[in-house]
């Protein structure tokens, strides 16, 4: 991308002040600040604790904390504190978003409720990254990605699909949340500039995953009364996964009926091109666990080269697999300048992944994350806290500064 005709951030004016910890909130707060926003992550003295989750060159700055904290600063608060409290309340006041993860029983009990915050800021969206819904039969106990995976639907579909209940080998309910939670900030934020009023947004893990995962699941209980199951046949059938060819796997997707045609005319399987089973998407998908196995059986006749260069030659998606530690070396990833690596003052050097949204008008370069309380002393001063209430805060434990860099 030319970043010569670049004229501001996206959200260059916004100032979100970010309670939340681990990975759901940070990663919401991360996408806010990839698009220019001024991300403050208030912190507890002991900091989030995926600072020491994972490999590290420094304390304070490990993998998972690496991965979803670029682009923000850090300030130190004990909100136990009575003067930690005002100073976020200063903080608050000239924010545009405040959101946090922590129960709204506990953030009542604080005085950092929604209604509170927003009778001193009106224009202020308030955005609660809870477990589950306000006022329902789970409001305010606890929710972790491997709880909410359970819940909404996940492991019961890789039972499904495999015969044993698992989770998603990625953080996915966490992932998957903080994208809805960055999308309704930002809906919130759009409301604003026609209305000029803030708002109280909820964003529930539980709701926000079943919702995820219902997109195609909810499958046959939209027909009320019709006695059909949830779950879409196609996803599920345990013949859905990559398919090993005479030596080694393939990703292929025929999908439409050309596809299909064109993969059994071009393998010498005719007869199946005509048979009734398979000849429409209604056919396919109800009789999914015979076509996948027939897919199956016919992937091993080639080589994984020969049969790319089949499914180029004939427009059927196919792909190689990419394993977890090939992805910086894949041609596409790298021709985009999708990793970056930058170098700190302690020499160092990091690889970051940039946003995978490209604006024409906004670009917003990976910087590193903020050490714990790296800006803990600017931020208050921008708050309108004077040098001696914040050498009181500091010398009383009520905020905490980065310690000096050796």
């Amino acid at each position: 991308m030319n970043t010569n005709t670049i004229s501001t951030a996206a959200l260059g004016s916004i100032r979100i002040i970010d309670l939340t910890s681990v990975v759901f909130g940070p990663y919401a707060s991360q996408i806010l600040a990839d698009y220019g926003a001024d991300v403050i992550k208030v912190e507890a003295p002991g900091g989030d604790s995926t600072r020491n989750t994972g490999p590290a060159f420094e304390a304070g700055l490990s993998a998972i904390f690496l991965g979803i904290n670029r682009n923000k600063r850090s300030v130190v608060l004990d909100l136990k504190q009575a003067t930690a409290r005002e100073a976020l309340l200063a903080l608050v006041d000239k924010a545009d978003v405040f959101m946090h993860s922590i129960r709204p029983q506990k953030m009542a009990l604080l005085g950092l409720d929604t209604d509170a915050l927003r009778a001193r800021n009106p224009r202020l969206i308030y955005a609660g990254l809870h477990g589950f819904g306000s006022g329902g039969a789970y409001d305010g106990q606890p929710a972790y990605d491997d709880t909410i995976q359970g819940l909404s639907g996940v492991a019961d579909s890789v039972e499904r699909q495999t015969g044993t209940p698992r989770y998603l080998p990625t953080i996915a309910a966490d992932k998957t949340c903080g994208l809805i939670a960055a999308h309704a900030i930002l809906a919130a934020l759009f409301q604003r500039e026609r209305t000029g009023r803030g708002q109280f947004v909820e964003v529930p893990m539980f709701e926000a995953m079943t919702s995820y995962m219902l997109v195609e699941h909810f499958y046959g209980r939209h027909l009320v009364g019709a006695n059909q199951p949830a779950g879409y046949p196609r996803t599920l059938t345990p013949w859905r996964k990559p398919y090993q060819t005479a030596d080694g796997y393939i990703c292929i997707m025929p999908y439409t009926d050309g596809h299909w045609k064109r993969f059994f005319m071009g393998t010498g399987n005719e007869s199946m091109a005509q048979d009734p089973r398979f000849r429409g998407i209604a056919g396919r998908t109800s009789h999914i666990d015979q076509l996948y196995e027939l897919l199956s059986d016919i992937m091993r006749q080639r080589s994984t080269d020969e049969w790319l260069a089949f499914c180029q030659h004939v427009e059927i998606p196919a792909t190689r697999i990419n394993s977890l530690d090939e992805l910086e070396n894949d041609p596409h990833l790298r021709s985009v300048d999708f990793f970056i690596d930058l170098r700190d003052e302690m020499q160092n050097t990091y690889r970051y992944i940039r946003s995978p949204v490209r604006m024409e008008n906004s670009y917003i370069a990976p910087a590193m994350p903020p050490r714990l309380g790296q800006h803990t002393c600017e931020i208050l001063l921008e708050a309108g806290l004077s040098d001696l209430q914040i050498n009181a805060m500091l010398a009383s434990k009520a905020a905490m500064k980065q310690p000096p860099t050796s």
